[in-house]
This record gives structure tokens, sequence and C-alpha cells, in this order.
């Protein structure tokens, strides 16, 4: 038997009961993918459901939370060719891993697959799902899908060679919109991001909103920007915002964190190359579209 050409890697914290759904469904597979849970030093009985209902689950634990970091280090930990990302509320449809492989295996330039997400019970399509589908970047005639420049954390498969080659998530993001930049990192080595929808993934989420999640969605928006994008945009965005967070308490929030943050992101700027801006700013333009 060959190894399996593809892992599956969960980051988590505190989910112990979500986290045991998804494993239910990712050791069903017909794949049989090996999966490793990095635990983000969760306070609940999370490692102890791993270990006992799940033996032949691999578990990371951290001593400290990593937010999406816990992903790098589970892909440094993975041997697989390819690693398909889960959270701890989101899994994969069957045969969706085999056919992600067969398209890295196709496309040696596709560093990342971003999938087709159905959302909840009733399976809807995620909006995000007709965003990356209608791309204004077109398709690349040695890529299987649309370019993309974002995608879901929960629902992308990455070539392993090509996420250590770009770095994986950044540090300074932690968690919450940090797709973009390795998109963003991606494309500024070389390497293809496209969205593949007949690769399919299944979120759960949680109804209930996460507290803090807008301003830190909004902070590290700005902080993307701030780390690859022209100095004079990242200084317009952040003259808006602040604007904002006169009135708007969320805004405000955003604002203090992307301050505390800008000394670390100048030192860590790193502007992207002319073709990969051309086409960042064509996917603004697509944002921006009624």
């Amino acid at each position: 038997m060959t190894d399996p050409p593809i892992g599956v890697v969960i980051a988590t914290r505190n989910r112990a009961d979500s986290l045991a759904r998804t494993l239910r469904h990712l050791t069903e597979l017909p794949e049989r993918p090996p999966v490793l849970v990095v635990d983000n030093a969760s306070g609940d009985h999370t490692r102890t459901m791993v270990s006992v209902l799940f033996p032949q689950v691999e578990l990371l634990p951290l001593p400290v939370n990593r937010g999406a970091v816990a992903r790098n280090l589970g892909v440094a930990a993975m041997d697989t060719p390819c690693v398909a990302f889960s959270d701890d509320d989101s899994w994969w449809e069957p045969g969706s891993l085999e056919r992600a492989a067969d398209l890295m295996r196709r496309h040696p330039r596709l560093g990342l697959i971003a999938a087709r997400t159905c959302v909840g019970p009733e399976e809807r399509p995620d909006p995000i799902n007709d965003l990356l589908g209608t791309s204004p970047l077109g398709t690349a005639e040695d890529l299987p899908g649309p370019q993309v420049m974002g995608f879901l954390g929960c629902a992308s498969v990455v070539r392993r060679s090509a996420f250590l080659d770009a770095g994986g998530f950044h540090p300074l993001l932690f968690f919450g919109a940090e797709e973009t930049l390795l998109a963003y990192d991606l494309a500024a080595r070389g390497w293809g991001v496209s969205y593949c929808p007949e690769v399919t993934a299944h979120h759960h989420p949680d109804p209930a909103p996460r507290a803090g999640r807008e301003a830190q969605l909004r902070r590290n928006e700005l902080l993307t920007c701030w780390l690859r994008r022209p100095l004079p945009l990242a200084l317009r965005r952040t003259r808006a915002l602040a604007a904002e967070a006169r009135r708007d308490p969320v805004a405000r929030r955003a604002l203090r964190g992307v301050l505390a943050a800008l000394p670390a992101a100048l030192r860590a700027r790193r502007p992207l190359p002319p073709y990969v801006e051309e086409a960042a700013r064509r996917v603004d333009g697509q944002h921006r579209a009624p």
C-alpha cells in the first residue's frame, strides 16, 4: 500500500464536542486520510476526548494558544504531499480529498485549492462560492479553476511544499481573515491558487457570533494591507477606519488593534510584486462591485 497523498490538519481550542463530530466524519472517509489535531491549549476535555474516542488520530498539544500558526505547525508535522485544513466545525465530502490530490498531481503549479463550501444542516451554498467562481482573474492554462486571492481556511487544500515555501499563515494576524495574506504570498512565490468546486467541504458553524470577531476581522484586513499593499492604499484605508471609529465601537476596537500591531507590521512589510499587486487590485474591484 502506498502512503496516503493527503492528510488533514485541524486547529482547535475548547470545542471538544464540535471537534468530536468533525472527527467522526473525517475518520469515516473512504480516503482514510491521516488526521492531526493541533490543540491550541484547550482548557476543556479536548485532549482526553481525542485520545479516548479517536486513538487513530494524532494529537499535537500546544502549551499556549498560537492561533492560525497551529496550522503551520500541523503542516510541518505532516509528511503527506498535500494537506487539507478542517476546523473543529467542518469536514470533507467523501471523495473530495481524492479529487483534490488528483488535481494537485495534474497541475504542478497549483499551490492551494479553495473548495466549494456548504453551510449548516441545510447545506446552503456559502456566498463565497459565487465570489470565487466569478473571480476577475480568470483561469490560467496550467490551473484547474479560476485564480483567486482568497479562500476559507476550513475549506482549503494546500500543496505542502508550496505552503512551507510561502511561510504559511502569518503570526501577526493570529486568527480571522488570515487567508488573503497567504493567497498573496503564494502568488508572489509563483504558486497558483484556484477555486475548484468539484472539491467540497461542509461547514456547520456555531450560530452564536464570537465576541470581538468583527473587530478582529477588520483589524487583520487592514494589517494585511500594511504588510503587502502599497503605502498610499494602506494610509487611505487607515484614515477611513479612523473616521468610522469616531462613531462605531467595532471600528474603534479594530483601529486600536491595528495601531498596536503596526510597528511589527512595518518591520515585516514585503510589498507584492507588480503583477500580483495588479491582480489584487482587480479583486478589490470585484469586492466593491454592487
